[in-house]
């Protein structure tokens, strides 16, 4: 089985995902009804099962996978960390951008990288499938390293060399027309390639384990454990390692190790490909959506039967949506007014309805699973808000401060975040080896404890890390007063930066609990078909988040002198104070938003008299 698989890796990576798998379904629907052989499709690896029945699917997935999906997800995070973590100092000191043109170029950047995993997603479902958008924006998105390598290597795509030590920087030559073009398209390839990767990688991994099987759906929830662990892994590299390079080796290098990295996971992800298991587009997943909607509005007018087994479970081919299902999603009673486009008018007309008239229960509840993530969502937006301080204000508090350890070494101040990497490398394993087993002997829940409790416990974490980062701004500021320093920002005020380290390790905490929690539940909980999509949702809340606390930042400099340049004549505690009492706010309403959700009914598997036989070969 395994050469068969290895020898047809070719036709694994160019057709897997693309017309075969679109025609064999086609054809399957013709031949047993909608769903037919879905769970050949689904578990299906490198090899020719798609198209010989007699052939048993290569049904490898599973953990044997994850060091080819964890490779490329460490190589393109620490391509990604690596040219971002420093891009200002590029710019202004390689490129001679003034600093508010490098930090605006920098915040669209990061907002783009934010917002293009809602395309790459919806590409992927819809169209190309997971594995296919991943290799083909992996290519895309090493283009755009190799020109950003090449933008720091090659002189005739940067400025001339000038004085960086002169203190008005406005003297050195600005890039020219051409040259900020070619940085630009560096960057839109990067953004076009994160867009592909981000949001299909972890529901790429996920897929590996069978829902069905519930050995391979306990090991899930370990999956998101270990593959936010490889994200914190490569971030720690990005902050240490290529950042040192490029401050005093020099920016090719700095880049160029990026972009070996990359090649890397790239090559990591292809040998890979014989063993992976793959789902295949299934259409638009927002036209099935859509159909319900209008479904329901058409019969707005009509009144729901008192028995919910009367509505439209199955259509005239047995199946109980428009693709093949693995699981069938049972009614609930939230949103019955959506059930309405489940009504039948007619019984005997009912084959023959169109989908625009008439929904099954299972694509009703679809769209009901994403009205009830939305509070969800919303609430999780502001956690990234909070964290995201660490990386600005608190690198500032940071190096007004004593960071020398021992006599000689000084620790850089953005180095201090550090920490918080750091606590999440080390709580990850201890949680995922020690803490989740305790938890499942005492709460009996598969996963310990529920998604929701887990992003509620990190919620409440980054609350305290905002009061202990209050606290120690306090100290801070009144050392700085007692010291007579308060209009001498430029000298190190005698308190430890150490102080800081508790603040980046509660940060580090509430990140593994927040949003391992959130990537656990926006895969599960999405529809089958919206799985990428999910996911890009989770990616959606940091950009939204970077935005809210640019709003935030601004307002508040408008309207008070809390943030004030002087950070010693500011009051830089009342902002996390404010940002502390916020997060109150948005965990009450999160708890509140926690209990009026309804998980939906997981693992609740198709009929067995009345589905494809298919629809029921992943369970043995």
């Amino acid at each position: 089985m395994a050469d068969s698989c290895w020898s047809s890796a070719l036709r694994c990576l160019l057709h897997r995902h693309g017309g075969q798998v679109q025609e064999h379904i086609s054809s399957s629907e013709q031949d047993h009804g909608i769903g037919s052989d879905s769970s050949k499709e689904i578990v299906a690896c490198g090899g020719n099962e798609a198209h010989d029945d007699s052939a048993k699917p290569c049904r490898i997935g599973g953990w044997k996978t994850t060091p080819y999906i964890f490779g490329n997800e460490l190589g393109e995070r620490l391509a990604g960390f690596g040219l971002s973590m420093n891009l200002i100092t590029f710019l202004t000191l390689e490129m001679h951008m003034p600093t508010v043109k490098a930090a605006n170029i920098i915040t669209n950047f990061g907002g783009t990288c934010g917002l293009t995993p809602l395309v790459g997603a919806f590409i992927a479902d819809a169209y190309l499938g997971r594995f296919k958008t991943i290799a083909i924006t992996s290519v895309i998105y090493m283009l755009g390293v190799i020109l950003l390598t090449l933008s720091a290597t090659l002189s005739s795509l940067r400025p001339p060399q000038c004085n960086y030590h002169l203190a008005v920087s406005s003297l050195c030559e600005e890039p020219t027309t051409k040259q900020l073009w070619y940085f630009y398209t560096s960057l839109f390839l990067l953004a076009v390639g994160t867009g592909g990767i981000r949001p299909n990688t972890a529901a790429f991994g996920a897929d590996q384990f069978n829902p069905l099987d519930p050995k391979e759906k306990n090991q899930l929830w370990h999956f998101f454990n270990w593959y936010y662990f490889s994200v914190g892994l490569s971030i720690l590299g990005a902050v240490t390692v290529i950042v040192y390079v490029q401050d005093n080796v020099g920016w090719a290098w700095g880049f160029g190790i990026p972009a070996v990295a990359m090649a890397l996971a790239l090559v990591s992800f292809f040998i890979g490909a014989p063993i992976f298991r793959y789902i295949p587009p299934v259409g638009s997943p927002f036209t099935r959506l859509a159909q319900v909607i209008v479904a329901s509005f058409r019969k707005r007018r009509l009144a729901l039967p008192s028995d919910a087994s009367l509505l439209h479970t199955r259509d005239d081919k047995g199946g109980v949506s428009s693709y093949p299902a693995v699981v069938e999603l049972r009614h609930s009673n939230q949103f019955t007014f959506l059930d309405k486009a489940a009504i039948k008018e007619d019984d005997s007309a009912s084959s023959h309805t169109s989908r625009w008239r008439l929904c099954t229960v299972h694509q009703v509840e679809e769209l009901k699973s994403l009205m009830r993530m939305a509070p969800i969502w919303t609430t999780t937006i502001l956690v990234s808000t909070v964290i995201v301080q660490q990386g600005t204000f608190s690198v500032q508090q940071a190096r007004s401060m004593d960071r020398h350890m021992g006599t000689k070494f000084e620790i850089p101040a953005a180095s201090f975040g550090v920490f918080g990497i750091l606590m999440l490398l080390i709580w990850v394993p201890i949680y995922d080896l020690f803490v989740m087993r305790w938890l499942k002997k005492a709460t009996g829940n598969e996963r310990g404890i529920t998604s929701l409790q887990r992003i509620g416990t990190g919620l409440f974490i980054a609350i305290l890390a905002m009061v202990a980062a209050a606290i120690v701004e306090v100290k801070r500021r009144n050392a700085a007063h007692r010291y007579g320093l308060l209009d001498r920002p430029d000298l190190m005020i005698p308190v430890s930066a150490f102080w800081l380290v508790p603040q980046h390790c509660l940060f580090g905490l509430a990140e593994s609990f927040v949003f391992i929690g959130e990537l656990e539940f926006f895969y599960d909980q999405s529809p089958e078909s919206m799985r990428s999509t999910g996911t890009a949702l989770f990616w959606s809340t940091f950009a939204i988040g970077n935005y809210v606390s640019t709003v935030l930042v601004t307002l508040i400099s408008k309207k008070t002198d809390w943030l004030e340049n002087n950070l010693n004549r500011a009051h830089l505690d009342y902002f996390y104070w404010f940002l502390a009492v916020l997060s109150v706010v948005n965990l009450m309403c999160f708890l509140v938003s926690a209990t009026w959700f309804r998980y939906r009914n997981e693992g609740v598997e198709p009929d067995p008299e009345t589905a494809p036989e298919s629809e029921l070969a992943n369970k043995t």
